[in-house]
């Protein structure tokens, strides 16, 4: 089934993708016909002052990478998200420090991707 990236930072599933009917194939005949041609782990890091736009830019970064997979398909090729829900599903992950700038208090946010988004690239029978 192909799907529709749905990443959003203010969202409890950061990483997100709906299905949106435009394509749609048996999954036992991609089974027994598709070829595994490459495959991807995806990660993203971002890190600065304000929480919800360090985890926006590490999503950006994860869908430029999705983008430019997808972008480089041939004919007869699809990318395939093999990361499993409640398996292997990535989600973004923060770490919060204290820094001291100008003699002022402020929290600094590092926020990574984690575990990779597992895609592959298939060529269609």
């Amino acid at each position: 089934q192909s799907v529709e990236l749905n990443f959003d930072s203010k969202a409890l599933t950061e990483i997100g993708f709906r299905r949106d009917q435009a394509y749609s194939i048996p999954f036992e005949e991609f089974e027994a016909g598709a070829e595994r041609i490459a495959e991807f782990a995806l990660e993203a890091e971002a890190e600065g002052y304000v929480q919800d736009e360090v985890e926006a830019i590490a999503l950006a970064d994860l869908e430029e990478q999705l983008r430019t997979i997808e972008g480089g398909l041939q004919e007869a090729q699809v990318v395939f998200i093999e990361s499993t829900q409640g398996v292997d599903y990535p989600k973004t992950r923060g770490k919060q420090t204290n820094v001291v700038i100008e003699g002022e208090n402020k929290l600094h946010f590092v926020t990574t991707v984690a575990p990779p988004l597992r895609v592959a690239v298939y060529r269609l029978p």
